[in-house]
């Protein structure tokens, strides 16, 4: 399904209808509304008006179009601040985050669970039953603009109260935490301290469990609304509409609460927002690097257990990243075919019209404000005649190889990063990247996750080594690739006793990481052997008896090997990668297809796709009559698609 999505709120009632029919010329099927109107539809406490919204819904049905309805919650109305100023979230120096803005609440405040519980409870006894609404989104985009944090008191007392249930007596805490450093012993819990405002360096620990319990106290906001709408709406698809490269909470464990993951693709505002070198960056400024939104579709599709939905696909330029670029034509046409070719079953563009007012009207939609139909508007129809021509796609396999992804990872590595630039982000996009170059689809899989079916499986960094994982492991018959720091901590944030990569993965890989060092710009390490290329930003000194399969120029292991395990002691760069990635795929027999920087395949069951980020053409390497899509010689910013 190709959607949209429509804040009737902000139009005239009068033109509802016409909006509602252009939609369905347009290709639209399904539309998302009402996830930031709570002060239209409870005007006081208890005090609730449909009248606007039940119109809404019959015009926009009414014209056969399908409806996901949003829970308000990421927008409270002022009133309820007011009578309940506790909700507000507090920013890390004490001072509270003020009405004016959306996400302003913290859900360890009772009030604020209560009044949740009331407009959620309301919302659905009223639409639950609706036959057009097939969905329901929870809130808006948890942790936008670092709102998964508050450091408040309510925070205070709900971390101090989960830290209890954790670890039973002060004592296991101090234990846990190493607390007999720097005289940090407590005696109760009512001494623990959120990790803000400290003199120096925060405990890693702490702010280790602080993220967990954060995580877990959103885990809990979510499971609250789902309860609800499943109560009162059954049949009805639950949802809730994640960031990409994100990682203030655990996807992977809210996903489990849904029917179907979905998340908000923006890729040109992700380049901007991710560290890329400036020449990188402006080389892929209108179009996205071809990897930002491939490697969030397969992460998605995993947190959703197969299934997974763009619920804002951007349309044009947007308005929040430090530079706004308007997209090459073709991209938001582009975009729509790489998130279906991943397995999407709907993309849902951002917004319907473009808002003339408030902070995000310069953010495009498919009409622009004057009512035209915008590039991405065109774009967009393009696709759906695009789909009526190729008819339903097929089912999604799996691929041969798996990428492990783990979210207590980026905060490990966030906490004691130990280099500046060392940034988890980038390194599974990096890792990723390099075998998407070379024609592979990746999965993305969690730590524990069954790898039976896979015959190469990467695993950048794993610092925190738990007993799912290391069965998911042994079980395996896959080759597997452990990245520098894997095994580097225990669940307490602690160095094993045993030194990295720790005795659960030693037990397979005899081996010792005996230093680490942690290169500045400018330095780097040459390795040679089976694999040659660089390593900069990380390197780790290891000690074993494993087959040395290559070497840093310094005659230290750099790769080393125990069967069809590998261990790799430092942060690749591409030209090494590239290497590794040709020597494992061929070890794996996979095949290798050699691809322009600017070109990416995905295949869809028996469908491969192609698509063109770059601004010269390609080759497409089947016969011209074999495509559904596109053309022998793919254009610039286009797609091609063929039946294998």
């Amino acid at each position: 399904m190709l959607g949209v999505c429509y804040y009737p709120e902000h139009w005239p009632e009068e033109i509802w209808a016409d909006d509602a029919r252009r939609m369905v010329e347009t290709g639209i099927s399904v539309v998302r509304i009402a996830e930031f109107a709570w002060s239209r539809m409870e005007t006081a406490p208890g005090v609730f008006d449909w009248s606007w919204l039940d119109r809404a819904v019959e015009t926009l049905t009414s014209a056969g179009l399908k409806l996901v309805l949003g829970t308000p919650t990421a927008a409270p109305p002022r009133w309820l601040v007011d009578l309940h100023p506790e909700i507000l979230p507090v920013d890390r120096n004490g001072q509270p985050r003020l009405f004016g803005s959306r996400r302003h609440y913290t859900p360890a405040s009772p009030a604020f669970i209560e009044a949740t519980r009331r407009i959620v409870t309301a919302m659905t006894e009223r639409y639950g039953h609706h036959p057009a609404i097939i969905g329901w989104q929870v809130d808006n985009e948890f942790g936008c603009d670092d709102t998964i944090f508050s450091w408040g008191s309510l925070d205070r007392s709900q971390f101090q109260a989960w830290l209890k249930t954790r670890y039973g007596t002060i004592d296991g805490l101090n234990t846990a935490w190493g607390n007999d450093f720097w005289s940090m012993a407590l005696t109760d819990f009512a001494q623990v301290e959120l990790p803000a405002r400290q003199v120096c360096d925060v405990n890693p620990a702490v702010q280790l469990d602080f993220m967990r319990c954060r995580s877990d106290l959103f885990l809990d906001y979510f499971r609250l609304q789902a309860d609800i709408i499943r109560a009162q709406a059954p049949g009805r698809f639950v949802t809730h509409n994640f960031m990409g490269f994100s990682h203030t909470f655990d996807h992977f464990e809210m996903g489990r609460q849904m029917d179907v993951a979905s998340w908000d693709s923006y890729p040109l505002g992700r380049v901007e927002s991710l560290p890329f070198p400036e020449a990188e960056r402006n080389r892929w400024a209108r179009t996205g690097h071809p990897d930002i939104s491939g490697l969030q579709h397969d992460l998605y599709r995993a947190v959703g257990n197969g299934r997974f939905w763009i619920m804002e696909q951007q349309p044009g330029p947007v308005n929040w990243a430090n530079w706004n670029a308007v997209p090459e034509r073709g991209m938001v046409r582009l975009w729509t075919w790489e998130a279906l070719a991943h397995g999407a079953e709907a993309v849902v563009y951002f917004r319907w019209r473009q808002y003339r007012k408030a902070q995000e009207q310069m953010h495009a939609g498919l009409l622009r404000p004057d009512h035209a139909a915008s590039q991405g508007g065109k774009e967009a129809q393009r696709v759906a005649e695009d789909l009526r021509r190729i008819g339903d796609l097929p089912a999604t396999t799996p691929a041969s190889v798996a990428l492990v992804f783990d979210y207590q990872a980026a905060w490990v590595t966030q906490f004691q990063p130990q280099g500046k630039d060392f940034d988890y982000r980038m390194l599974k996009l990096r890792w990723y990247e390099a075998f998407r170059r070379l024609g592979i689809d990746v999965d993305i899989v969690e730590p524990g996750a069954s790898l039976s079916g896979y015959r190469l499986v990467l695993v950048p960094t794993l610092p925190i080594l738990t007993e799912a994982a290391l069965k998911a492991f042994a079980e395996t018959d896959a080759l597997i690739l452990f990245g520098p720091r894997t095994g580097s901590k225990d669940e307490n944030f602690a160095i094993p006793q045993s030194l990295p990569p720790g005795p659960r993965l030693q037990h397979l890989m005899p081996l010792t990481v005996a230093e680490v060092e942690s290169m500045r710009p400018g330095l780097s390490a040459s390795v040679s052997g089976a694999v040659c290329g660089t390593v900069t930003r990380w390197r780790d000194y290891i000690e074993t008896d494993l087959d040395i399969l290559s070497r840093f120029a310094d005659g230290e292991p750099a790769l080393v090997a125990a069967g069809r395990l590998h261990y790799l002691a430092g942060w690749p760069e591409a030209d090494l990668l590239n290497t590794l990635a040709r020597y494992l795929l061929e070890k794996a027999d996979l095949a290798i297809l050699d691809l322009p920087d600017h070109i990416r395949l995905r295949r869809r069951g028996p469908l491969t796709f192609a698509f063109n980020y770059g601004p010269e053409s390609w080759t497409v390497p089947v016969a011209a009559e074999r495509l559904l899509l596109g053309e022998a010689e793919l254009k610039p910013y286009d797609v091609a698609c063929w039946r294998m």
